[in-house]
């Protein structure tokens, strides 16, 4: 969920008799009935409320930059959500608002084309960008000159998003709504009753006087939005407000007004933020919306206040949700700290992204790239305690039970995963027929297995080889199985190597293969550094590689032996 910028001032709570938190999970009451995911305990209070079908549960986004991983957030907790009444039988909707009327406040330092490749402003139309400080998103031409503004460049790629992730959305723009009329009624009703508005906002900003009205017009002279309202005619048929335009302050920043007067419909302007959203709970009849941790201190106290005492509705379930990071920095932009949704597919499944997802939303965590093995290490074991082929304890059981039909498009107990570093290990080879060689070999994947289930599982392999090559890690580099490597080795390494064959024959972990390399290399008076670049050598055809004895563990045993004795 986003703001226009509209977030100066307090932030107190709304009366408390009818304020509802936002912590829907955090707090220990917050169902009587226990369940095993968060998902459904939302969907109580939901359904509690006897709602009207379909139900609405809405999420945004202010299409200002790149829409990277961590803005997909609002979307994937509404869809549990929506997942969970669907399956009990409700109708449900799942809509998401750009709100692509909110102002151009300053210029991004990186964009990204609709492939999801980043791009800093420098290659891009900036002077279009600076020359419309202040405008609607909307009015702004798209710098990328593919789509039909600046605002719905980046809105198509929040919908790509969601369709990648097979998230049924229904993207609303804010624009659309404004000047087709669908919210002049509501913005007509604000306006008639702006003294209780000003009284109610006037509990959450210092700004607001007896001279502020909710509405901030598109100014016909240069196309800025300005805060500057001078007199409202709401008796003629089509309602219009007087204006000036001035400056408006972005930040640390000031947008020069231009200082035109003119006169503004309630299509060619919007509500202020603080305004907007209830408007949109009322037009939309939302009935859920989760949102990330700064609004649940900012804008849904004076959200629901408003609702209530100036719209006179009920405000929507809310949650809040914690954000999380990746690889352990805040997303950014600027600091070129983003993945887009499209570049996580590249290097693993989408339910394997699903899931990452369906975990608590109350607690905050990391998306890390590096350590990615390890979330499909946890869905690839989610998966297994789902088919009974793994024990588990009983909340490990109930969670998977319930949240893997979510997860994916339809449980097959006949698929197969192949470990993730094994793929890696995989794909450091080129010959898909070799790759599935070795997978059948080490027994990854059954002689009686499917086609379909064989194929799915291979894909794997260049998801995890382009996991390597992103990071660069131990699997990034390209094994030489077809022949080996010119060497040149002396009688010392080659007792060395036949010693290290054979301890890899009788089985042993990573770390005791790592411990061995040293161990073969004193008994034979090899330099440590030689002996290493000779496996380099022998695998790599490279004078360095990865920490060998873990990988020499991760390769199938036979090809390692037999490579290591000079054999093949």
């Amino acid at each position: 969920m986003s703001a226009d910028g509209d977030t100066d001032g307090r932030a107190d709570d709304a009366p408390e008799s009818e304020a509802i938190s936002p912590y829907t999970l955090q707090h220990e009451d917050a169902s009587e009935t226990r369940h095993a995911f968060w998902a459904d305990t939302v969907a109580d209070r939901v359904e509690a409320r006897e709602p009207d079908e379909p139900i609405v549960i809405k999420g945004g986004i202010s299409p200002s930059g790149v829409p990277h991983l961590g803005n997909v957030n609002e979307i994937m907790r509404g869809y549990f959500v929506a997942e969970v009444l669907r399956d009990r039988g409700y109708e449900v909707r799942q809509v998401f608002t750009a709100d692509d009327r909110d102002p151009l406040r300053g210029l991004p330092r990186t964009l990204c084309d609709l492939e999801g490749n980043l791009v800093d402003l420098g290659e891009v139309d900036a002077g279009a960008l600076g020359r419309n400080l202040g405008a609607p998103y909307t009015d702004i031409p798209d710098p990328f000159g593919c789509c039909d503004s600046y605002g719905d460049h980046f809105a198509t790629i929040i919908q790509d998003s969601a369709d990648a992730l097979d998230v049924p959305i229904e993207l609303v723009s804010n624009t659309d709504l404004y000047e087709s009329g669908d919210l002049e009624d509501v913005t007509r009703f604000v306006l008639e009753h702006q003294d209780r508005a000003r009284e109610v906002l006037s509990q959450y900003q210092d700004k607001v006087d007896e001279d502020y009205v909710p509405f901030n017009p598109i100014c016909e002279e240069c196309g800025k939005i300005t805060e500057t309202v001078t007199s409202v005619d709401l008796e003629s048929e089509h309602a219009t407000v007087d204006y000036r335009c001035t400056d408006m302050e972005a930040g640390d920043q000031t947008i020069d007004g231009c200082g035109h007067e003119g006169t503004a419909t309630l299509r060619e302007g919007k509500l202020p933020w603080r305004f907007e959203w209830p408007a949109q709970w009322q037009l939309l009849g939302v009935d859920f919306e989760p949102f990330g941790k700064d609004h649940a201190e900012g804008s849904w106290p004076s959200g629901q206040d408003v609702a209530r005492n100036v719209l006179e509705i009920e405000p929507p379930v809310p949650m809040v949700y914690e954000w999380f990071t990746l690889d352990g920095e805040p997303f950014s932009s600027s600091a070129g700290n983003v993945i887009l949704v499209s570049d996580v597919l590249e290097l693993l499944e989408p339910e394997v992204l699903r899931y990452f997802f369906a975990k608590d939303p109350s607690k905050a965590r990391d998306f890390s790239i590096e350590r990615l093995d390890q979330l499909v290490d946890e869905f690839d074991r989610l998966e297994a305690i789902y088919f009974g082929e793994i024990d588990a304890d009983e909340d490990e059981q109930a969670f998977a039970e319930r949240v893997y039909p979510f997860v994916v498009e339809e449980p097959r107990e006949a698929r197969i995963r192949l470990p993730y570093t094994f793929a890696a290990v995989l794909g450091m080879t080129d010959d898909p027929d070799l790759r599935e060689e070795i997978a059948r070999r080490e027994g990854h994947i059954p002689d009686d297995a499917p086609e379909w289930a064989v194929d799915k599982a291979l894909e794997r392999v260049e998801q995890a080889r382009n996991w390597a090559r992103r990071t660069g890690n131990e699997f990034d580099y390209e094994l030489k199985r077809s022949e080996i490597p010119a060497h040149d080795f002396d009688s010392d390494t080659e007792a060395a190597l036949a010693e290290l064959a054979d301890f890899i024959e009788e089985g042993h972990e990573p770390d005791e293969i790592q411990g061995e390399i040293y161990e073969a290399a004193k008994r034979n008076d090899v330099d440590v550094g030689d002996f290493f670049g000779a496996g380099y050598r022998l695998f790599f055809d490279e004078d360095q590689g990865p920490k060998l004895g873990p990988f020499l563990a991760k390769v199938d045993q036979e090809f390692v032996v037999d490579r290591l004795r000079r054999e093949r």
